[in-house]
């Protein structure tokens, strides 16, 4: 009588235990969850271009940065939308990977190698403006008379 009492509080205090970690599991989960939507960074840059095969090839350059989740290239603007990880990557290896694929950014210059094996259509001018707003400016014609 007194092992099947005894048995039956082993397994009492078994199946309490048991449940008490996967509780604790849950929690870890969660937490962890957390974590990475705070490590989250949105970031907006100039990067120059011409066409959608620029596009392709700026999208692609910057999701190859381990941490990037996300990035989108607008043609007219000139300017790309990037949302990493910061705990696994920074602004600067996003715009290094970019230069490295041929094209300017911001911060860094395009490597010229990369830039001279783009199709014709994507080698644009070095001297156009990046991160524009898309408001059709108007031509200003203040230092001259007309």
């Amino acid at each position: 009588m007194k092992r099947v009492i005894l048995s039956v509080a082993v397994m009492a205090a078994m199946g309490l235990t048991s449940c008490k970690s996967e509780t604790k599991k849950v929690e870890e989960i969660t937490t962890t969850e957390a974590a990475k939507e705070i490590a989250m960074t949105d970031l907006s840059f100039g990067v120059r271009g011409n066409c959608g095969m620029c596009k392709n090839t700026i999208e692609k350059a910057a999701n190859s940065v381990e941490g990037v989740t996300d990035a989108n290239w607008d043609k007219d603007k000139k300017k790309i939308d990037v949302s990493f990880d910061s705990s696994k990557t920074d602004a600067m290896a996003i715009h290094n990977a970019i230069a490295a694929s041929g094209y300017d950014t911001e911060k860094v210059a395009g490597n010229e190698e990369a830039y001279k094996n783009l199709p014709g259509c994507c080698q644009y001018d070095h001297e156009m403006m990046m991160n524009q707003s898309g408001e059709m400016k108007s031509d200003d014609h203040s230092n001259h008379d007309h």
